[in-house]
């Protein structure tokens, strides 16, 4: 059985990830800075140290990695390279900043921009944070740096991932991202990500 580690878990369990992870092949490490999420490991993403070196065999990041400072994504991903496998994986998704922009300049800043199952989402919300979960007082919400593709895929590479492909999902301002610890001889990176977000409705090859 394969380890997923479900980082910035949350409430959600893998069911609530990507169709690749559903089957019983994959046995889900729920990791969150949260105690009360029940998590399977408690920690934050800049300080990974209960995790063991290439102990996981892919990493599910799911709205995260914008929680931490610009200056401490290398560490994050630096920890992330360190606890995947040799032939591990991660897939990431954040909000997209580049579509976002595009909106904000046509629309502003406090227009909605798409609904959610929490309800209705503004360009601010996605750009600084859900107002509504700030509001209550949970500030491990807000959004402290940002990425369109290249940025990701250059914070990435500068982390030793081997490479990356990226597509955005435009219904919901989203960039998807999965990256690889060593390439793979028999598979190249485009044809990667079309098999690991294959069951995704917004993917786009």
């Amino acid at each position: 059985m394969k380890k997923l580690l479900h980082v910035g878990c949350g409430n959600f369990t893998k069911e609530h990830t990507i169709p690749y992870f559903f089957s019983n092949a994959w046995q889900e490490i729920r990791f969150d800075i949260d105690p009360n999420v029940k998590p399977d490991m408690v920690g934050s993403l800049t300080d990974m140290s209960a995790l063991e070196t290439e102990s996981v065999d892919a990493i599910y990041s799911s709205h995260n990695i914008e929680h931490v400072f610009e200056h401490e994504v290398a560490q994050v991903f630096s920890e992330f390279h360190r606890v995947l496998k040799d032939d591990g994986f991660l897939v990431i998704t954040c909000p997209d900043l580049q579509s976002l922009g595009k909106f904000i300049g046509e629309n502003g800043l406090s227009e909605v921009a798409y609904v959610s199952q929490s309800g209705p989402i503004t360009a601010h919300d996605i750009l600084y944070g859900y107002e509504s979960d700030l509001k209550k007082g949970n500030l491990y919400m807000a959004h402290k740096c940002g990425f369109d593709a290249h940025s990701m895929h250059q914070k990435l590479i500068e982390a030793s991932f081997s490479d990356c492909a990226s597509f955005a999902s435009v219904s919901n301002f989203s960039l998807w991202t999965v990256a690889r610890k060593n390439a793979a001889i028999d598979i190249n990176i485009s044809d990667f990500a079309r098999l690991i977000f294959s069951g995704l409705t917004t993917f786009k090859a």
